[in-house]
């Protein structure tokens, strides 16, 4: 039996298109892949961001309620400090009495560890803006965060926070 190729004379024509037509497809369909890859690589560290802006908020709000629950040494400005400052560590004042100076230290070497362990690179001052009854305090987090490329450092950025106290 002898066969008759001339039945089909385009596939001999037309041979690859269809392997060209996959590759191309591969090729835009890996490209979509790697796209949305970046996308949620992208969403992922402003949502990082987003967490750090808010521990700032909550540390602020920390050691704001700290002097007012201590209302005595913030009026007498033992709520001044910077990270450059050294702390003191004193008398651990959830298990002995303390005065309050000494709670003042304390609270100040618990708020210390915790901005250290929440922000990326943190520094922080807290200055007695206004003296006396009533005082002022401005409490300033700097972080550092979100490094555009490989050789940059990071933008810093700042929380700025007010409380005032009054005895």
């Amino acid at each position: 039996m002898r066969r008759n190729l001339t039945i089909f004379p385009l596939c001999t024509s037309q041979r690859g298109f269809s392997m060209l037509e996959i590759l191309i497809t591969l090729v835009i369909i890996a490209t979509a892949l790697l796209g949305t890859a970046g996308l949620q690589i992208y969403a992922m560290r402003m949502g990082q961001s987003g967490q750090f802006r808010t521990q700032a908020v909550f540390l602020a709000s920390d050691l704001a309620e700290r002097m007012e629950a201590n209302k005595t040494a913030a009026v007498a400005g033992a709520y001044v400090t910077s990270n450059t400052t050294p702390l003191v560590t004193g008398t651990n004042c959830l298990t002995s009495a303390c005065d309050s100076t000494s709670l003042a230290d304390y609270d100040l070497e618990q708020w210390s560890t915790d901005v250290t362990n929440l922000l990326p690179q943190p520094t922080w001052t807290v200055t007695q803006t206004t003296a006396g009854n009533p005082s002022t305090y401005r409490i300033t987090l700097n972080w550092v965060d979100r490094s555009s490329d490989k050789n940059s450092h990071g933008e810093t950025f700042t929380y700025i926070a007010t409380r005032t106290v009054s005895n």
